[in-house]
């Protein structure tokens, strides 16, 4: 095991996480996203440590470390592990020369709280080893290198957007993202005098990774009926709301709702970036609620606790607007804040949520960052 204070670092990378201020579960539906990377990151230092197939991990934020063998990759029981074998075997896989290195990681992003750890933890793996080993990979490379790692080794059928996010990002800014032909328009996040503040819930439910592969399946079940039904139809971006209704019979339930709600949230995010253009907050953060309620009655990714804090905020005048982020099941809400009046929003909804639920959430102010930074030491 890798200890972390016989240390020569060659290369540094810093790695964010990234928020979503509408459009969730369309990416893998190759719809539209309005995400950032935030001001918190993933620390990661590397070096070559002179032999030709053994890397050694360690984490600081666990204090827990691993070794293993370029020759013979397979996947661990520890979860986080496997993030990082993902990234390497993805690497091995276009025939890059990778060697034995050292790394140590320490994670200022908090686990299970929907800001993408996960995606922060692949890309700047690949970022780093990219240029330790000089592998010549593109930006946009190893935001798919990263995305494959997740699909193929960890199991979870994930979209674009997280690592799209957490490589690409500029700071200050948001992307409008088309996740058909991944073009960023990059907008810029001006809040006037708000901050966006998620507030964790502290839960992450057990449900949250298999259904997100079931939503998924759903949606793809959905467009094969679409598709045997009318022509041009290669993604659910070529489908209205007409012709959803017209093949309702030949929909389950579930089906039609998880379409409805890809079809509505693409609108919607499109809308919201018209709104934060045009300086309309108010219209902006309404969007917000009616994506939280499309989460909850149609996707149905949402929970009691994350519908708490949402309904909470509801009837509040320096709240412009509040929902759901990332998968679901658990994770933050994210709102959009007057400044001046966090205090007060972070102490009564720690108390409201607190006599509720029983649980102290975690109110984070976020930043739009930039995305991921490599460093040559």
């Amino acid at each position: 095991m890798l200890k972390p204070l016989s240390f020569n670092s060659q290369v540094n990378v810093a790695a964010p996480g990234r928020i979503n201020l509408i459009g969730e579960h369309t990416d893998y539906n190759h719809g539209y996203v309005l995400p950032t990377a935030i001001d918190r990151k993933i620390n990661f230092s590397f070096q070559r440590n002179n032999s030709q197939s053994i890397c050694n991990v360690y984490s600081k934020t666990v204090q827990k470390g691993f070794s293993f063998d370029l020759k013979d990759i397979e996947k661990s029981n520890e979860i986080w592990e496997n993030y990082i074998l993902g990234v390497v075997n993805e690497i091995l896989k276009r025939k890059k020369d990778l060697q034995g290195f050292d790394c140590i990681i320490e994670s200022k992003l908090p686990i299970g709280a929907g800001i993408s750890s996960s995606a922060a933890l692949e890309c700047g793996l690949a970022a780093g080893l990219n240029e330790l080993f000089n592998l010549k990979l593109t930006k946009k490379e190893i935001v798919f290198l990263s995305q494959a790692a997740e699909n193929n080794f960890v199991g979870s059928n994930c979209g674009i957007m997280d690592q799209f996010a957490s490589v690409m990002s500029r700071k200050d800014h948001l992307i409008l993202l088309d996740c058909l032909n991944l073009e960023p328009e990059f907008i810029p996040a001006n809040f006037n005098s708000c901050k966006m503040v998620l507030v964790n819930t502290m839960v992450s439910h057990s449900l949250a990774e298999g259904e997100y592969n079931t939503r998924r399946k759903e949606c793809e079940a959905a467009l094969k009926v679409l598709q045997s039904h009318y022509t041009g139809i290669e993604t659910l971006r070529d489908v209205n709301l007409e012709m959803l209704t017209e093949s309702s019979e030949h929909l389950t339930g579930a089906q039609f709702h998880r379409v409805k709600y890809v079809l509505e949230e693409n609108k919607r995010v499109l809308d919201a970036a018209k709104f934060l253009k045009a300086g309309q907050l108010e219209d902006f953060g309404a969007l917000m609620y009616k994506s939280h309620y499309g989460l909850r009655d149609l996707y149905e990714v949402s929970c009691k606790e994350l519908d708490f804090l949402v309904e909470f905020t509801e009837n509040i005048s320096y709240i412009y607007g509040s929902r759901m982020m990332g998968g679901g099941f658990g994770g933050c809400t994210i709102n959009i804040v007057e400044e001046s009046q966090i205090p007060s929003f972070e102490n009564e909804v720690k108390q409201a949520y607190a006599e509720a639920f029983g649980l102290d959430p975690d109110v984070i102010i976020v930043s739009p960052g930039e995305g991921t930074v490599v460093e040559r030491v």
